[in-house]
Formats: C-alpha cells, structure tokens, sequence
C-alpha cells in the first residue's frame, strides 16, 4: 500500500521512530497512535481518507513496529511515550493537532490530552478505556476483571519463553487471531510476524504492561481500594470523540460507563458487529465516523 510515505525520525527522547506520513503539511495535522500488539498498519484504512484533508502523521511507538527497542522496563512508562509523541509534534512544527489512538494508543492519547490541553485541541478514541473508568471497572465489574487476566499473563517474565516454546506463528494463531476475523488478518500476517520476529521485539511490546501502574486484581480478591478511584478526577476539556466495537472482549461495553461525567464535549459512536480492532474490522464506519466528526468540528 503506497498510500503514505515511512520516515526515519530520531527524537530527544532517545529514540527513532518509523513514522507514516500522508497528506498536505499545510491541512489540519492529525496524529495517529496504534496499540498492542499492531504499528502504524492499524490505520492503514484511514491514513488515505483522512489525509485527504488533513496532514496525517501515524508512528510506531517506541518498542513496536519497526521503531527502536529501548531496553528495561522502565523506558516504557506511560510518560515515555507522551513525550515521543510530543516530540513528534515538535518535529514537524505542529500547531495544536488532533490526537487519535486505539487500545495502548487511546491510554497514551487520555494522557497526553489530559495533561497537554494547550498542544492537543481535539481528541479520538477507538477501543481505549479511559484510565478513571478502567481501573474502577477492574475493583467494581467482575466480567471486565476477569476479561483482563491477559495483562497479568503478559506481564509474567516468562511469557516471552512461552511464545519461543510455541512459536510466533503458533502465537499469532491461538492468541492473537481469535480476537479478529482470521480472513481479514491472514493478508496482514507476513507484516506481523516480521515486526514481531525482530530481536527483543516481544519483550519491548510486553514492557508496555509491566511499566504500567494498573492494578489488575485476581478474580475474587478483595484487595485495598485505591483512594483515588473515589476522589474528583480533572475532566477532559477538549471535543472527543469515543468510538467502540461493542463485541470487544477485552475491553468490555462498561468502559463507556460515566464517561460523559469526565468529558466535557462527549460524542460516542457505538459499532455493534465490532470487536476490538475496530480499525480495521470495520474501516469505513470507523472512517466515516472520525471523518464527519471532525468536518463538524473544523467546518
């Protein structure tokens, strides 16, 4: 797919990200974050629509993709890549952008937004919980506890000799196909296992959820509350827009509970025969959606 071009950008945070880039420089600039275990392909459908008017940057983030591996856990905290992603910013000399992110993207994009409300005007989710609303749903919603056992799976340090003992073909079959539709990920296959197959490749992609603060408690423990779950929690100011594949069954329908009470300017658009990697399970409605929502918004 020619649709973008792939460049080279080293950054002061140390690292050099492979970067998709499409579009006018001089249109609205939107900034594209993808998840685990994805690159910038996650948004393969929507980099040509969308850089149709707008100058579109979509990376690899650090530890994924074809983007440098930093070793240790903690070059993957949260605020690691809030800063790669306003480096990139920086870089190509943007003006207060739009930020869109899915899954891991879509944590980092809260973040960012939350934090950064003078550098990013708008904001996308697809399929990413905000933080409030995950880590209450993890304590209070047995269903989205139970659902997130994965992440204390992968943060077990030997999850990486588990994938070798099966092999990445093997893992790419049984762990990773069965949360999509197996005939629109087997075209895609080639390009994962070659990102994945890359020295430490794995490791860096799994430190994402052992830098993370999350708390994920086992199924039927009743651990300390985190006092902060019930104390007032600054809303998101700037205009977002929350897309959701309701049959995602990682991160479940109960991650839009409340989240009008935390967002100032709320637009919600629900996709029903979705599941988690609504980007390309369902790329025109997710397109349409971002496309109509953001003409509404800079018309």
């Amino acid at each position: 797919m020619a649709d973008f071009e792939l460049q080279r950008i080293p950054l002061p945070t140390g690292v050099t990200l492979n970067v998709a880039v499409a579009g006018d420089p001089a249109a609205p600039p939107l900034l594209l974050l993808h998840g685990f275990p994805e690159s910038h392909r996650t948004w393969r459908h929507q980099i040509p629509a969308l850089a149709r008017d707008h100058y579109v940057i979509a990376p690899d983030q650090r530890g994924f993709g074809h983007s440098a591996r930093p070793e240790g856990v903690a070059n993957y905290t949260p605020d690691r890549p809030v800063a790669d992603l306003l480096a990139l910013a920086d870089y190509f000399g943007l003006a207060p952008f739009t930020l869109a992110g899915h899954d891991w993207g879509g944590a980092i994009a809260w973040m960012a937004a939350l934090q950064n409300p003078q550098r990013i005007a708008r904001l996308i989710i697809v399929n990413a919980p905000h933080p409030l609303v995950f880590q209450r749903s993890l304590f209070d919603d047995p269903a989205q506890r139970e659902a997130s056992q994965y992440i204390t799976a992968f943060r077990n340090r030997d999850f990486e000799q588990f994938v070798a003992r099966i092999g990445l073909e093997n893992f790419f079959d049984t762990t990773f196909a069965k949360h999509a539709d197996p005939a629109l990920l087997a075209p895609e296959k080639p390009a994962y296992l070659a990102e994945w197959s890359q020295p430490g490749a794995m490791t860096a992609m799994l430190n994402w959820y052992r830098a993370s603060t999350i708390q994920v408690p086992a199924p039927g423990d009743t651990p300390e509350r985190p006092p902060w779950l019930d104390a007032p929690f600054p809303p998101l100011t700037q205009p977002t827009l929350v897309i959701w594949g309701m049959q995602d069954t990682a991160l479940l329908p109960v991650q839009l509970d409340g989240l009008d009470a935390l967002v100032s300017s709320l637009t919600t658009v629900r996709i029903a025969d979705a599941g988690h990697f609504v980007p390309w399970q369902k790329p025109d409605a997710v397109t349409g959606a971002m496309r109509d929502w953001l003409a509404a918004r800079q018309g």
